[in-house]
């Protein structure tokens, strides 16, 4: 039988006390206190008002019955016969391996990087000593860049049902069931990479393979088909199949795709800081004078306006959070946020970007230009915060301004900050426009324009600047067999939108081989 459900506002505090909810649904239904369970169904923060309420969805059933649990992962036993490669161990890579075991095929991984345990060694080198290893990062290793990016899983994707099965997924290898009911669900990066490495385990335990440390340096074809990738300069694997799952800052893949002469398109994508508040300012902001508490979380912001007829938002916001070094090469400074499950650090943080098109370039036909463009501007950050990966920075106020900040306040970015005028490091095209968008942002949310606000420069990596296209079938149009996935190649935007594009992609496979 299928639960009951009854849906109702309630104060923050009635949230969280089981008795006032018993009390509320049995008056609603007309039962008996001590002759149902109930659990929640889906759950959000509705702040518009001073009186904040939470919109609560519950499901009911009777004592005697169990509320339904599908299976959420469901592998079969794998045909050797039926191989896929997956290059990379990001959020796609990782459901597209999932989801090939639920079809009985048998997926191999290649990453670049390290397992989690090993990336953690490198990514301290990079926050205390601004050591920048090429291959293991924030971007690279295993997770990809999901694992270090406050493990969000709330998407604009429309595929209600593949979303609910990724959440299941997630679920299923450790998460807590509360992101199958939050509006606005994340995980958190203290807790991401254990059920990633469960994630791991399972593919092997059920006859996948992942292999770390093992960089494609080539793909092989023949004829406009897929035969294979070389590894690290040395290794040749066979494969009829093979998905790019790369990631949005795996360049040397774009560059092996011009190397062989496949197609490649510029394509639009956002650029500008990240810019760091207080916790205590942006809960005020939010919570009408009301701070984050046992009853309410840490609050968030979603900010958008038009400056010039182009599009400028917050991106990646994360309340509690921490401003981490993102760079994946030396010579080059780029920021990022992330936040632990209980978002529980003194300063929220989220990038505030401004949207590029390649038209924006002498030559919008060039597939690089934009990357071109992203690379000069980090290239450009780094020069100016001394050559290190310390971060050019500026108050918020003095930015709009156009004053070069005497003092900087605290800052959760580790390797530290550098005073600059960022008017004079980011391209004017952006820093015009961000300074009349934070000027806008602070009539919308008042408070928010404050000199106690830092900038750091830049963010930069928000999506792929580069598009790999794929037909109809979801393969490469130059070359049969080859799969483009995910926010590398274009067609995603964060880590459930990724994971969908993986499960889709191996279902295509599965199809044209039915």
């Amino acid at each position: 039988m299928n639960p009951e459900i009854l849906q109702f506002q309630m104060t923050p505090e009635q949230a969280k006390d089981d008795a006032y909810l018993r009390k509320r649904i049995a008056k609603e239904l007309n039962l008996s206190e001590d002759d149902f369970q109930f659990r929640w169904r889906k759950r959000s923060v509705d702040a518009r008002k001073k009186a904040i309420k939470i919109n609560g969805a519950f499901e009911v059933i009777g004592l005697k019955e169990v509320f339904p649990e599908n299976p959420s992962f469901r592998p079969k036993p794998v045909d050797t016969s039926k191989k896929i490669a997956i290059i990379g161990a990001g959020p796609a890579g990782l459901f597209a391996a999932l989801q090939a075991l639920e079809l009985g095929w048998k997926p191999v991984i290649f990453e670049r990087g390290k397992d989690v345990r090993a990336r953690r060694r490198d990514l301290a080198l990079l926050n205390k000593e601004g050591i920048v290893n090429p291959e293991s990062n924030y971007c690279f290793g295993e997770g990809g860049a999901g694992t270090y990016s406050d493990g969000k899983l709330y998407t604009r994707s429309k595929k209600r049902g593949d979303v609910q099965k990724a959440l299941e997924w997630f679920v299923h290898f450790g998460a807590k069931r509360d992101i199958l009911v939050d509006a606005h669900p994340h995980i958190g990066t203290n807790v991401l990479p254990t059920i990633i490495i469960e994630m791991r385990e399972k593919i092997c335990e059920y006859g996948g393979e992942v292999h770390f440390e093992s960089k494609v340096t080539q793909f092989l074809s023949e004829s406009g088909r897929i035969t294979g990738v070389e590894i690290n300069n040395a290794d040749e694997y066979l494969f009829d199949h093979v998905i790019v799952a790369t990631g949005h800052s795996a360049r040397d893949i774009f560059q092996l795709f011009r190397d062989n002469n496949w197609e490649l398109n510029a394509k639009p994508f956002a650029l500008g800081v990240r810019i760091e508040h207080t916790q205590e300012l942006i809960n005020k902001i939010q919570y009408h004078g009301r701070q984050s508490d046992d009853f309410l979380p840490p609050a968030s912001y979603s900010l958008v306006t038009q400056v010039e007829g182009r599009g400028v938002y917050s991106f990646c916001m994360c309340p509690g959070g921490i401003v981490a070094p993102c760079a994946t090469e030396p010579g080059e400074v780029v920021t990022n946020g992330w936040s632990p499950s209980k978002r529980n650090n003194p300063t929220s943080n989220s990038g505030i970007v401004v949207e590029i098109h390649p038209e924006d370039f002498d030559d919008p036909s060039d597939p690089f230009v934009c990357l071109d463009f992203q690379k000069s501007v980090e290239k450009a950050c780094w020069e100016a915060a001394g050559k290190t990966q310390k971060v050019p920075a500026q108050r918020m106020v003095d930015f709009v301004q156009g004053k070069k900040s005497e003092a900087l306040p605290k800052s959760s970015y580790q390797p530290g900050m550098t005073s600059v005028d960022l008017n004079e490091v980011l391209p004017d095209l952006v820093a015009r426009r961000l300074r009349k968008a934070f000027e806008d942002f602070g009539r919308k949310l008042h408070g928010y324009l404050t000199n106690e606000a830092v900038l750091h420069a830049p963010e930069s990596r928000t999506s792929s600047p580069i598009q790999i296209p794929r037909n109809e079938d979801l393969q490469h149009p130059d070359v049969a067999g080859l799969y483009p996935c995910a926010e590398g190649a274009g067609y995603a935007g964060g880590i459930i939108s990724a994971a969908i594009d993986g499960m889709k992609c191996v279902k295509a496979i599965a199809e044209s081989n039915q």
